[in-house]
């Protein structure tokens, strides 16, 4: 290599006439021996004919020869010979009428005709200023050096520009270039000194690191150094893109090898990365706008062109141009114009001025107002269910958002698997007024059909196992059917549920529940048939509402009796209890299952009536609940605050199962199921009139299995008294940790609690399994 160097060299520095002359005779005497191998070969394999064409003092001596033949005739002007052909030889003696040889054309100094459209100053004889430009690394490389190891020692010329850009600036630490190290290491950007020069520097990097092609390369791949440059040039190219997207056209990006570094034995080691010197230059801005047909839309027009977020003298950003058009075509679909087109925009860059026109090319296509709803599957869903559905009216202006909202009521109901609505024009726009558009609810069924299972463990409700069978479309609209059936340590139930979704309203439900159920616990034994019926405003995980209600009518006939002595059967008294229950909740959380900021709260009165040892008894049962929850890094704060009170009878004519307790794992962890509270004179808890709970727990994120698994550390406080105004005087706490496996439904709960304060007969561990957060 370096040999090539020096005869690259020694050719740059001779003159004009030297080294045009030496081509010149290397082409004549090619042409002539067209064909054939080397000079050097040609004189010991060419034919005697062939060599009867070359003097022996030119094959000897071309240089010698040809400055000999130069004194015995001056050089003369002549044309070039023809492109498509050698230079003329002299032809042998038996051929005379060919034209001899023009040797003056082969003479070094001879001087040469003007060639049309090259204007560049020929350098003069003798002077050594003329040179060829050799690549900076192949002059600076030494002998027995790599390419690779000269270039990385060499500066690139992008660095030498921001090194110029940045004199007299070095006194001032601030001033100096910027680099940013990404891609693992492999990829290091070099800024200009001035943060001025890009104050999108950050986002552009962030976008850098997640589309580098060098941020896969490994530490220590075999092929690391062609991997280098072919990634490398990847991602060239995508910061120049990059550049363009934040509107500097006039971008360069210099691309350079970092390294090699010396090694411990003293050999230099390969290439580590990439350098890429950075030069954004000048932002362009917007010029021109145009928006097609937009003025079609009259009044509107000036609103929509809003949406369009842009103006003229704006920095050129082709992401807000894109968001700009997303918004303006929702803008259209939101204003009445159903079959709007808005294409991507068009750019069209001007370097002379420094901007970009922007052309949307929008089709408004006319405004419309609602018309009739067409159903595909009428038995599923009746186009007059659809209606009851909707938010909108026939006659309403269209909007686009209602019709999503639609959309996603109807996927909502699982009485199907897809849905899809389609415009279609029933009346075009006429004389200034909107046309009229149907709406066509395509659906694909989906079974209707539920079996689920439910299995569960507390240590003081014992092991529990639910089934249930659901039909959710038996009466037509959303008419459901569900029985349900539990077997358990401490509970049996048999039950069936009438439900009717989207009732006289959207997200309204109407329940009628009839079942029969025998709970043995430790607070209390009950044996019980009960009607209950209920009309409620519901949430649910595709429409979570911030608020809700609910209002019912409860009748039940139980016997029951205060705890459970070992062996003892009898001494139940008869209870007939109504109910008027009625509740209203807010709900401002992110998540309905697991929520990570936001509060909710709820309060609920039932008025109720018992008749009990013959005896009518009036009482309300009243309970507020609020939880707040925070986000803190990898740690969600939740807590929690309970109060109730029952004003009204004696405590004796009202059912053991619709007193106050607390305990367990919805209540105070730690304790056993109901197990806090008052206690008769057996020792056996009695339920209160009042009660007061607080909780508070850190649901600590972790890495384990992908995220999914939190561990959550917890205490609970709380107590039951007799009165209707608690005097907050038996607290009882419980603290413990829990883990929570976060799936799609839900997150699983696990919490192992222990009473802080215990009294007699209170079990030293509670275990609880469920699913969903605690609160």
């Amino acid at each position: 290599m370096s040999a090539i160097r020096r005869i690259y060299g020694a050719a740059a520095a001779g003159s004009r006439a030297d080294w045009l002359g030496g081509a010149a005779l290397a082409f004549a005497l090619t042409g002539a021996l067209a064909g054939g191998a080397p000079l050097a070969a040609q004189q010991r394999q060419a034919d005697d004919d062939l060599r009867a064409l070359i003097p022996d003092a030119a094959v000897n001596d071309p240089e010698g020869w040809a400055k000999a033949q130069a004194v015995k005739k001056p050089a003369a002007k002549v044309a070039p010979p023809p492109a498509s052909s050698a230079v003329p030889i002299a032809a042998p003696a038996a051929q005379d009428s060919a034209p001899p040889l023009n040797l003056a054309a082969l003479i070094p100094d001879s001087p040469m005709e003007d060639i049309a459209g090259l204007d560049l100053p020929w350098p003069e004889p003798g002077k050594e200023e003329a040179t060829i430009p050799i690549p900076t690394a192949l002059a600076a490389q030494e002998d027995g050096e790599t390419l690779a190891a000269a270039m990385a020692r060499v500066p690139p010329p992008g660095a030498a520009r921001l090194a110029a850009r940045n004199a007299g600036d070095a006194a001032r630490p601030e001033a100096r270039e910027r680099e940013t190290t990404l891609a693992s290491g492999r990829a290091r950007l070099v800024w200009p000194a001035d943060p001025a020069a890009m104050p999108e520097r950050e986002a552009f990097e962030r976008r850098f690191r997640d589309l580098s092609a060098l941020q896969g390369l490994g530490a220590h791949d075999a092929d690391a150094l062609a991997q280098l440059v072919v990634r490398g040039s990847s991602d060239r190219k995508l910061l120049e893109k990059l550049f363009k997207v934040y509107g500097y056209y006039d971008g360069e990006v210099t691309q350079s090898l970092i390294g090699p570094e010396p090694g411990a034995d003293g050999n230099s080691a390969p290439p580590t990365g990439v350098r890429f010197d950075m030069d954004p230059g000048a932002r362009y801005h917007i010029g021109a706008i145009t928006t097609g047909r937009l003025e079609d839309t009259g009044k509107d027009a000036a609103r929509l062109r809003a949406a369009l977020a842009i103006k003229t003298g704006d920095p050129l950003d082709q992401d807000a141009i894109e968001a700009g058009t997303t918004q303006l075509a929702k803008a259209l679909g939101e204003a009445g114009y159903p079959f709007a087109k808005v294409p991507s925009a068009s750019l069209t860059i001007d370097h002379a001025r420094d901007e970009g026109d922007v052309d949307v090319a929008v089709e408004p296509g006319g405004q419309y107002r609602y018309g009739a709803i067409t159903s595909a599957l009428p038995r599923v869903m009746s186009p007059n269910h659809l209606g009851d559905i909707a938010r909108f009216k026939p006659g309403q202006v269209w909007n686009q958002k209602d019709v999503e909202d639609l959309r996603r009521a109807v996927l909502a109901t699982g009485l199907v698997a897809g849905v899809n609505v389609t415009p279609r024009e029933t009346a075009p726009p006429k004389d200034g007024q909107p046309g009229v558009v149907a709406l066509d609810v395509a659906m694909s069924r989906a079974p209707v059909h539920t079996i689920a299972g439910e299995i569960g463990y507390d240590t003081g409700q014992g092991a529990r196992v639910g089934a249930s069978w659901e039909n959710r479309n038996l009466f037509p609209p959303e008419g459901a059917l569900k029985l349900r059936g539990v077997l358990g340590t401490n509970e049996q139930l048999a039950g069936a549920t009438f439900r009717r979704a989207n009732f006289l309203g959207r997200d309204r439900q109407l329940t009628v529940d009839l079942y029969a159920t025998n709970t043995t616990l430790a607070s209390y034994a009950a044996r019980k048939v009960a009607f209950a019926t209920s009309y409620e405003r519901l949430t649910n995980l595709l429409f979570q509402k911030p608020w809700t209600w609910s209002m019912g009518l409860e009748v039940e006939a139980s016997e029951e009796r205060e705890g459970v002595p070992s062996g003892v059967t009898t001494g139940r008294i008869l209870y007939i209890t109504t109910a008027l229950p009625l509740r209203a909740g807010i709900d401002s959380t992110d998540n309905l299952l697991d929520p990570t900021k936001g509060h909710r709260a709820s309060l609920r009165i039932s008025p109720e009536q018992s008749w009990a040892r013959e005896t009518q008894s009036r009482y309300a049962r009243i309970q507020a609940d609020a939880s707040f929850y925070r986000s803190l890094d990898k740690v969600v704060l939740a807590t929690r605050v309970r109060l109730g009170t029952m004003p009204g009878s004696d405590i004796d004519y009202i059912a053991p199962s619709r007193r106050f307790y607390a305990g367990g794992g919805a209540s105070i962890r730690g304790y056993g199921y109901n197990l806090v509270g008052p206690r008769n004179a057996l020792g056996e808890p009695k339920g209160g009139r009042s009660l007061y709970e607080f909780s508070i727990e850190a649901r600590v994120n972790t890495h384990f299995f992908g995220g999914a698994l939190q561990l959550v550390p917890f205490l609970d406080a709380g107590g039951v008294e007799a009165g209707t105004v608690p005097k907050f005087n038996d607290w009882r706490y419980g603290a413990g940790l829990g883990i929570r496996y976060r799936t799609g439904f839900g997150p699983i709960r696990i919490d192992v609690g222990t009473p802080l304060n215990p009294r007699a007969g209170d079990s030293r561990i509670g275990v609880y399994v469920a699913l969903g957060q605690a609160f």
